[in-house]
């Protein structure tokens, strides 16, 4: 049953603990939710990743106990940024005209209190097993994630339900990220004679727009183009030398159907090209990071259900797509989930000034994920 001021004052007691991802204890918002599940009868437990740092896990048996899907959404917040920026304290929580103001409101302290408020209030039990797990460090480098796979493991699981901000519409689609650092070798000359030598720096910046131009002949009808831009480079000598050496990172976007694999064979393949060329020339890659493009099916049984529940709401059910990565790439590396991802927040404003979530949206949230827990089995 929803009571709306005890939902209401579970956001704002998350939201009132800071976890500023690097900054502040995510560890208290993992206790604060444990003990909110065991108040309810809920067996919970704690993963301790480091002195600051912990997961959180629930566990609610379900009428079919054969099937288990999991319920996720990420602990830590970014930082605030420019508090003259904010019109309120981001780390006290603002309660104005329907609306609560403050850091991880919509991205997404909203969306992990509904998940919360709803498992520990059903009216019956739910219609399949439900996990639910609460991660550290998804901002950064997603070390509650992959921490994850080691603790109650996720072998068993088919279906991934996360809180994510999507505006209270079906996320059916998520672009992968993948970070290449380029480390380029050439040789050095008097800039005189730059036939002499072999310039790192034009030839780093040439592999990376030839694959920049590969990435970006993908599209998606929810996500739109995959990306793909050069966010950091490094090289040169002196204004007078052929520079020798260059780093270049590449910050790319993936969107199904591309996968990590296809961007890294194209890469070699123009590497290649460019080294059999160029005597005296050697480009090597490495990535730094690899989040995998995620997409579910607008048919899939779950999706229909929640589109149903939408529109008895009178809520726009059409899916959209995710441009940011989750923890999803991680608890799902080889593929073998069904993901979908569902929260209050508004995209928009994650990582904003005045970020914020309408209170009716994650009051709505609450009801809808209460109805899925009960009639869907996935």
């Amino acid at each position: 049953m929803l009571q709306e001021n005890n939902a209401l004052q579970v956001l704002l007691d998350l939201l009132a603990l800071p976890s500023v991802n690097g900054t502040d204890r995510e560890a208290y918002v993992a206790e604060y939710l444990k003990n909110y599940f065991e108040a309810h009868g809920i067996v919970a437990s704690l993963q301790k990743i480091d002195p600051k740092r912990s997961n959180v896990t629930a566990f609610l048996p379900g009428q079919d106990s054969s099937r288990t899907v999991l319920w996720n959404g990420h602990l830590d917040t970014v930082p605030c940024g420019d508090r003259s920026a904010w019109h309120s304290d981001p780390l006290v929580p603002l309660r104005s005209d329907g609306k609560i103001y403050a850091r991880g409101a919509s991205d997404m302290k909203s969306g992990l209190a509904a998940m919360a408020y709803a498992l520990c209030h059903l009216d019956e039990k739910p219609r399949c097993n439900i996990r639910f797990l609460g991660t550290c460090d998804e901002e950064k480098n997603g070390d509650g994630a992959r921490s994850a796979l080691h603790g109650d493991g996720v072998d068993d699981i088919s279906f991934l339900l996360i809180g994510e901000p999507t505006a209270l519409r079906p996320g059916t689609a998520q672009k992968g990220c993948l970070w290449l650092e380029l480390q380029v070798q050439g040789r050095t000359s008097h800039g005189a004679y730059p036939d002499k030598g072999v310039n790192a720096v034009e030839y780093g910046v040439r592999t990376a727009n030839e694959l920049s131009r590969y990435v970006q002949s993908f599209r998606h009808p929810l996500l739109g183009n995959a990306t793909a831009q050069i966010t950091g480079i490094q090289g040169g000598v002196a204004n007078n030398m052929t520079p020798d050496r260059c780093r270049i990172v590449m910050d790319i976007r993936m969107v199904p159907p591309l996968k990590t694999q296809a961007v890294l064979d194209r890469a070699n393949e123009i590497l290649q090209k460019e080294q059999a060329c160029t005597p005296g020339l050697d480009i090597r890659f490495t990535c730094l990071n690899d989040r995998r493009a995620i997409e579910i099916a607008p048919t899939h049984p779950f999706v229909a259900a929640l589109q149903e529940e939408l529109s008895s709401l009178g809520l726009d059910p059409d899916p959209i797509g995710i441009n940011f990565f989750t923890d999803a790439s991680i608890l799902d590396r080889d593929g073998h989930m069904d993901i979908c991802l569902f929260g209050p927040g508004d995209p928009a404003l994650a990582h904003q000034p005045d970020e914020y979530v309408e209170e009716a949206a994650y009051l709505d949230a609450i009801r809808i994920l209460q109805r899925m827990a009960v009639s869907c089995c996935l």
